[in-house]
Order: C-alpha cells, then structure tokens, then sequence
C-alpha cells in the first residue's frame, strides 16, 4: 500500500521579506499620484491650459466693439479712421444716455416736490381749521359757563396753551410761483437746451468732411451734453435741498397741529362734562 506524504507546511515569511513586500506600497503612497492626461482621462476638463485662459480673460474684459493692440496694428489708416470715429459715436450716445436718466430722475424729482408742497398745503389749511374750531368752542364755552341758575357757580373751562393756529407760509417757495419757477428752470435746463448746442456746432463748422472732423464733431456734442448734465445735477440738488427744507417746516407744523388738536379736544371734553352735568340737573 503506498503512503502519502503530507506536504509541508509553508514557513512564516521573516520581517525582511515582509519589509520587502510592503516597500513598494509605503513608497508610492508618499508619492504624489501620477497625471492622467487631460485629454483622455479627464471628462470635465475643456483642454484649455493655463495660457489659452488667462488669453481668455484678457478679450473678455475688452468692450464691445473695441480693438485689442493687435488688431490695430493690422488696420489701414482708413480703418482706423472709420473705428474712431465709430468710437466717438458710442461715446457720445452714452453721454448723451447718461443725461436722459439724469432729466428723468429730475422730472420725477419735481413730481415729488410737488406732491411735498401739495401736502404741506394741506397741512396748513388743516391747522387753519383747527384754530377756526378753537374759536367756535370758546364762545359755546361762554353759553355753558352763563347757564347753571343764578346760585350755581360760575363754570370757567380748563384752559392749557394757546391756539394760535399755523404759521403763515412762504408763497416764494410754495404754490404757483414755485410752479412756475420750476417749469422755468426745466425749460433752461432740460433736454431742449441740449439740442440747440449740439445745433449750433454743426451750423459753426459745417458737414464734417473727413474723419478727423466727424471725431471733432462728436466731441462737440459729447461736451454740449455734459454741459447739460451738469446743469442737471446742479439742478437736482437744489431741489434735494429744497426738499429738505419743505420736510422740515412739515415737520414742524405738525408738532404745532398735533400740540393744538391735543387741547382742543381736551377743552371739548370738559364743555362735555359740563353739559352732561347741566342736564342731569
């Protein structure tokens, strides 16, 4: 009968072999991984390396219409006479842009202004009834004190401040002269006036007959235009200040009002009390 032998069992690798082994594991962990090519590996890369972007970055920034240095060094004189003057076309439609927001802010900055002057009317007209009521409840007050029989005694009602009523307002400032100042003002500074400068630059110098005379031309109405606008801001901030002041007086007379409208109705409360008495008897 022939006998198997039983193999061997395999010995325990050493700790040189071991270190052998795992060498190669501990040294690529410490090694940075390697890069995959960008055009084959790497699906959300656009295959754009860093010159292409920061070349990106720098025709982006540029405006619209706008020539890089390159582009014109390559251009005829022709060329670029026609792209100047296509340049100072842009820029005097945005001066003149600029001033067309300016005149729309300060036309709804003379609507406001005049809604303020509006309100401050009612304001003083509203005062002025108040003190109209303050006058009609003294002489009732003298009826309620003379009644009561001949032995009663004589009732005199609580009296606090004096209602003088609203102080008087200044027409320069307010109402139909100050309409008519504005719409004066708007006919000196308003869109108008920029017209007739641009109208008389081209009368002064006739049609322009090359380029350098278009570019000219075109700066004649880009200054008119600021012009303008500067007018226009000046003229707005008068009317800030204006407004201001309109806000301060308002303010003002309605501490008075409501100083007034407070003793008024505590003077009524005490005629009330009064009657009530008198009919109980």
């Amino acid at each position: 009968m022939p006998l198997f032998r039983r193999a061997a069992t395999p010995a325990p690798p050493t700790e040189g072999e071991t270190e052998k082994k795992e060498a190669p594991a501990r040294r690529t962990s410490s090694e940075p991984p390697p890069m995959a090519d960008s055009k084959k590996g790497n699906k959300f890369d656009d295959d754009d390396d860093d010159d292409d972007f920061f070349g990106k970055a720098k025709t982006t920034t540029t405006r619209k219409g706008q020539k890089s240095k390159a582009e014109l060094d390559n251009m005829s004189t022709q060329e670029l006479e026609n792209y100047a003057v296509d340049q100072a076309e842009e820029t005097t439609k945005s001066v003149q842009n600029c001033l067309k927001i300016a005149e729309d802010i300060r036309e709804d900055a003379n609507k406001t202004l005049d809604t303020l002057h509006a309100q401050g009317d009612q304001i003083h007209r509203t005062h002025e009834k108040t003190a109209e009521m303050e006058k009609e409840l003294s002489r009732g007050e003298k009826i309620l004190g003379s009644l009561g029989g001949m032995f009663s005694m004589t009732w005199k009602p609580t009296k606090g401040k004096e209602i003088k009523g609203p102080e008087p307002r200044d027409n320069d400032h307010h109402g139909k002269g100050k309409e008519k100042g504005s719409k004066e003002d708007r006919e000196k500074l308003g869109l108008e006036h920029g017209h007739k400068g641009k109208k008389g630059s081209k009368t002064a110098h006739g049609d322009p007959k090359d380029a350098m005379q278009k570019v000219e031309m075109e700066k004649e109405k880009q200054d008119d235009a600021l012009d303008d606008l500067s007018s226009v801001l000046g003229d707005l901030k008068g009317m800030a200040n204006d407004m201001g002041s309109e806000l301060d007086r308002q303010n003002k007379a309605l501490d008075n009002l409501s100083e007034d409208v407070d003793e008024l109705n505590n003077r009524v409360k005490g005629a009330n009390n009064r009657a009530r008495k008198l009919v109980a008897k």
